[in-house]
């Protein structure tokens, strides 16, 4: 029975190398395009990380679950919470990849009984790696992280995206987008869920609001959590789903900030 600790480390180690892997296959040129469904851009080196970081917690760990991007993307796995589940996105931030920007991440939680335990994030352009263990606090790099302290929502940063798939709902989108700008001081979009929740966590931004998949944001929700963030969501839960692995509707934020955006966001909805 491996510990918490244990656990971490490992995950750890496994974002590390993924991490390495995408850098090398992006330097040396190698990377091929693909489009799931036609419209949600994919490369190899996803494949490869992915392959990567399954196959190691297989090997270690035959007997748990695998949530992945690629490999095993089936969403309706995360209701069972009977077995230990590891959520995980070999690369968070795809387009930016492949556009060779740097906001770009790896992704791994790993949840009990429908609860994160454990979650690294890691940038390796920026070799900036955020964790956190549940109760034990979260770091950047070997750094204790800290939600900023900002009251004033017309001053807040505040972070979102938009799914590839906007046509449907675009203008749910604005509307909700109008409203956190008419409230705030200045929205970004900088393509990696993940990294921004963690730089909520760290205070780069004071909140962050979208609807992504478990895998984009469940490390680094814990991340956000024990930094000192209020982490929820501006719309119901679905029935049935852990609500710490809900992707829908979040809303991440500095918690002196949560309740108005909730409301700003449910008006708007």
């Amino acid at each position: 029975m491996s510990s918490i600790d244990d656990i971490h480390h490992f995950a750890t180690e496994l974002a590390e190398k993924a991490g390495d892997l995408i850098v090398e296959l992006r330097s040396m040129q190698r990377l091929n395009v693909d489009f799931k469904a036609g419209i949600e851009l994919v490369t190899n080196a996803d494949i490869a990380a992915d392959k990567l970081i399954s196959d190691a917690i297989r090997a270690r760990f035959p007997d748990h679950r695998i949530l992945a991007e690629e490999s095993a993307p089936d969403i309706a796995a995360i209701a069972d919470t009977s077995t230990p589940l590891w959520i995980i996105d070999p690369i968070d931030g795809t387009v930016n990849y492949a556009h060779h920007h740097p906001q770009v991440a790896i992704s791994i939680a790993y949840a009990e009984r429908g609860k994160v335990q454990t979650g690294v994030v890691y940038n390796p352009f920026q070799a900036e790696l955020f964790s956190a263990i549940r109760g034990q606090g979260s770091w950047l790099n070997d750094q204790p992280l800290r939600v900023s302290a900002l009251h004033e929502l017309n001053r807040a940063l505040i972070a979102t995206g938009f799914p590839y798939n906007k046509k449907p709902v675009l203008p749910l989108l604005m509307s909700r987008l109008q409203a956190v700008l008419e409230n705030c001081a200045d929205v970004r979009r900088l393509g990696s869920a993940a990294l921004d929740i963690c730089w909520v966590a760290m205070g780069r931004l004071d909140a962050y609001y979208e609807t992504v998949s478990p895998w984009d944001c469940a490390a680094a929700v814990l991340i956000a959590r024990e930094a000192g963030a209020k982490c929820g969501h501006f719309m119901p839960v679905p029935e049935h789903m852990p609500e710490e692995l809900c992707g829908e509707n979040l809303l991440i934020s500095t918690p002196a900030l949560y309740n108005d955006l909730q409301e700003i966001l449910q008006a708007a909805s």
